[in-house]
């Protein structure tokens, strides 16, 4: 009986412990305990007005149009029923003087109590085109001019649906922002001159030294008159893409042959007129794959040795753009198609073969073969191949020009009045205790 008395006097003294505790705890208010993120609702609740860039477009427009209306509405709907809110907008102001200048200001509430939280949002006028400044390749260095093959008198293959003269319009328009001077070497006897190291223009940028050359004829390349000797044997015209190669070398040039099997043919209407590549292309004269044996050796500075073997491959399914060619597709903003198809990839076996290194892969190797690469010569002179088929995609030379050179770009300072303007949305919550 005793026992139960004292289990009874310890339960009474317990629970008359509890209840004296808690009435004189003081307990947190629930919003203590688990508090909205009032930053976080801000910066989302601003988010979500952008969406469709109605916040955007509002906050440019004069305060009495009635689209502010709208955003007010819009603003309220989107935020809890115990939220007080104060949207202010203010123009960013550029130079040494006031850097932010209040605009308009919308708010439901005089006060938004002692506990707020707040987010910022900037916003750029639809109206602004930013726009940059390209750095000139052979700024830092010499040469600086690229020379674009637009010879009015030689014929293109492997180039089907174009021209080598739209080309080369296409081309001017992508890259001559880029070099100090580009010049449209305008026939065959012009490219004779540079081969021969005589400048062809009166701009005092041009640099035949450390210049690029594109061939925008395909598998063919122009062949000026003289360069080559006999009567038209394959042989002949061999040494001349072999004297090409020598020059490539001597000159530190960086030749671009833009799709297909490079140097298959050479083209001069003048001189071949009643010659064709058996497809009805007048002008050319076929020179097979000693064209390109040959312009590596030369390239290296080898012995001349006629070579006719056929070197490239014919790759299986798609070859795609390596991870560096997709980093200078968004930095210069050239996008060509992501994979592409290739029947004269070059193999990668000829860096040994011919003192090359190859700094540049435009697309992902493939068993051993290079749809698109630079290819550097070890002592001076560079060459970029585009082993892909057929239709030729410009973007693809001007992206593999850029990769190689890394021309900086000098983005323009944003300094005009009334095109940025920065939104604070401040934010406070009433009553729910």
């Amino acid at each position: 009986m005793m026992r139960t008395i004292e289990i009874l006097l310890v339960i009474i003294i317990l629970t008359g412990a509890f209840i004296i505790a808690s009435f004189f705890a003081v307990l947190p208010l629930p919003r203590q305990v688990s508090p909205t993120n009032l930053e976080r609702l801000a910066l989302t609740t601003l988010q979500a007005l952008d969406g469709d860039h109605d916040l955007s477009e509002t906050i440019f427009k004069p305060s009495n149009d009635s689209s502010w209306s709208d955003l007010q509405v819009a603003l309220s709907a989107s935020l809890p029923p115990n939220m007080v809110y104060n949207l202010t907008v203010y123009e960013v102001q550029p130079g040494n003087t006031q850097l932010y200048q209040k605009t308009d200001s919308i708010s439901n509430a005089q006060s938004l109590g002692v506990s707020t939280g707040s987010s910022s949002y900037l916003i750029a006028s639809s109206n602004v085109t930013f726009s940059f400044t390209p750095e000139k390749i052979g700024e830092r260095g010499g040469g600086g001019t690229l020379y674009i093959l637009n010879c009015s008198d030689s014929n293109g293959w492997w180039i089907t649906g174009y021209t080598a003269q739209k080309l080369a319009e296409d081309l001017y328009e992508l890259l001559s922002p880029y070099f100090q001077s580009t010049i449209m070497v305008q026939n065959t006897t012009q490219f004779g001159e540079i081969l021969n190291g005589t400048k062809i223009s009166a701009s005092p940028y041009e640099n035949v030294s450390n210049a690029v050359i594109i061939n925008t004829c395909g598998e063919a390349v122009p062949v000026p008159s003289g360069y080559y000797a006999g009567a038209g044997s394959q042989d002949s015209y061999a040494k001349y893409c072999y004297i090409l190669g020598q020059r490539v070398k001597e000159y530190n040039w960086t030749f671009a042959s833009i799709v297909g099997y490079p140097l298959y043919y050479v083209s001069n209407t003048g001189r071949f007129p009643g010659s064709q590549n058996t497809w009805g292309i007048y002008g050319m004269q076929l020179v097979g794959a000693a064209g390109l044996n040959s312009f590596l050796q030369g390239l290296d500075n080898q012995t001349y040795s006629y070579n006719n073997n056929w070197i490239t491959a014919d790759l299986a399914g798609s070859v795609y753009l390596s991870s560096d060619a997709i980093y200078c597709c968004n930095y210069y903003g050239i996008y060509p198609s992501y994979y592409q198809t290739a029947s004269r990839a070059l193999p990668s076996s000829i860096a040994a073969t011919y003192h090359l290194s190859i700094p540049t892969y435009l697309f992902n190797p493939s068993g051993g073969y290079l749809a698109g690469a630079v290819f550097k010569q070890a002592t001076s002179g560079a060459f970029l191949a585009l082993g892909l088929t057929r239709t030729p995609d410009i973007r693809l030379t001007a992206l593999g020009l850029l990769a190689y050179y890394r021309p900086r770009l000098y983005r323009s300072d944003f300094t005009s009045v009334g095109t940025s303007r920065l939104v604070i949305l401040q934010l406070g919550q009433m009553g729910g205790a």
